[in-house]
């Protein structure tokens, strides 16, 4: 019997790891996917009961929407962007090669310290020609830097692609996997497993509410200043930066592009405003108010937020956002239980038998 049930084990555990090792490149996609779809399920249980309770054509009808909203206005603005870095590096080379050395005006004028500013930029184009070779040469790796941008934006892009096809079969069969997932839960004996099953799914739609409210917040605020300071496109400038936010350095792309813009109008109180209004009004938000939206909506600790969200993202990539703080839920619940659950008198072994007798 011995034998039998050692062989049943090993070929169990080549099973799962010949599965680990077959999905491995989905992971990050299947882990994704599954946080979309747990986070809009009541919009596609609202969707699955008007359209008669049919799986597939509920299932297509929000994957479809999920594109629209997501997949599409992400490859214009990925499109536009990559073509904004290569026209913005071309049109610093035409100034290097166009200049004469010295430093604009408008740097003399700057407050308290543009006189030094000036007489160091002097300082440093003294010779003209070393200095336009050596700006050269910095603006090549710089454009390939842009196209390496492009690149991962188009990475991006085939991700989110294969996330929305996932998120299709997730929509379809989601009863039933919760329905085994619950199974599962219940094999384990004990009532804290299940509690896990549900702190997960809280966890995970607080970590996506953080980050879409978030990402509204500051695209309503680079809205304000688009249009105060008088930049066209301003609802499209604020969708990019609604997508962006989702990466660290994402927005001031956006808002640092208006400034740009603004000061090769001749605006340059403007673009200094631009400049002051997405540092201190546009990015800010980020530091406050996605660390409050999650521990509303998910009652946990705004430190073991933010520990959860950097170190998720040092250890997982993007996906970590959502990963790192649901481990982190996950354990303290399993703390707290196991803090809570009382341990059996020392004599209860022992008075069992004299109660019987």
């Amino acid at each position: 019997m011995a034998p039998r049930r050692t062989a049943q084990m090993a070929i169990t555990a080549l099973l799962l790891l010949g599965c680990a090792f077959v999905l491995s490149p989905f992971v990050a996609a299947i882990l994704f996917a599954g946080t979309v779809c747990i986070t809009t399920w009541p919009l596609y249980e609202a969707l699955h009961r008007r359209l008669g309770r049919r799986d597939g054509l509920a299932a297509i009808t929000m994957t479809l929407l999920l594109t629209a909203l997501l997949l599409v206005p992400m490859i214009g603005l990925a499109a536009s962007l990559t073509d904004a870095v290569i026209s913005l590096v071309d049109y610093v080379r035409t100034l290097i090669e166009q200049s004469d050395g010295r430093p604009p005006a408008w740097v003399k004028q700057i407050p308290l310290v543009g006189q030094d500013m000036d007489a160091y930029i002097r300082k440093l184009t003294h010779s003209q020609v070393e200095m336009r070779k050596l700006a050269l040469q910095a603006i090549e790796p710089a454009r390939k830097s842009a196209l390496t941008l492009g690149g991962l934006v188009g990475q991006g892009l085939l991700q989110i692609t294969l996330v929305l096809f996932i998120g299709f079969f997730l929509y379809r069969d989601g009863s039933r996997i919760q329905a085994v997932l619950e199974a599962g839960a219940e094999r384990l004996g004990s009532q804290i497993w299940g509690d896990l099953l549900e702190l997960a799914a809280n966890t995970v739609k607080a970590v996506m509410i953080g980050i879409v409210g978030t990402a509204a917040a500051q695209a309503l605020v680079a809205l304000i200043g688009f249009v105060v300071a008088g930049v066209p496109g301003a609802l499209l400038l604020a969708a990019g930066v609604f997508f962006l936010s989702l990466v660290p350095v994402g927005p001031p792309l956006i808002w640092g592009g208006a400034a740009f813009w603004l000061y090769q109008q001749g605006e340059s109180g403007w673009a200094v405003f631009m400049v002051l209004w997405g540092t201190f009004a546009v990015s800010s938000v980020d530091n406050f108010l996605k660390p409050f939206l999650i521990s509303r909506t998910a009652s946990l600790p705004i430190l073991l937020i933010a520990l959860g969200a950097f170190g998720g993202v040092l250890a997982f990539g993007f996906i970590g956002i959502f990963l790192g703080p649901t481990f982190l839920a996950l354990g303290q619940a399993l703390f707290v239980s196991w803090t809570l659950r009382r341990p059996k008198p020392a004599n209860a072994i022992e008075e069992a038998p004299e109660g019987r007798s």
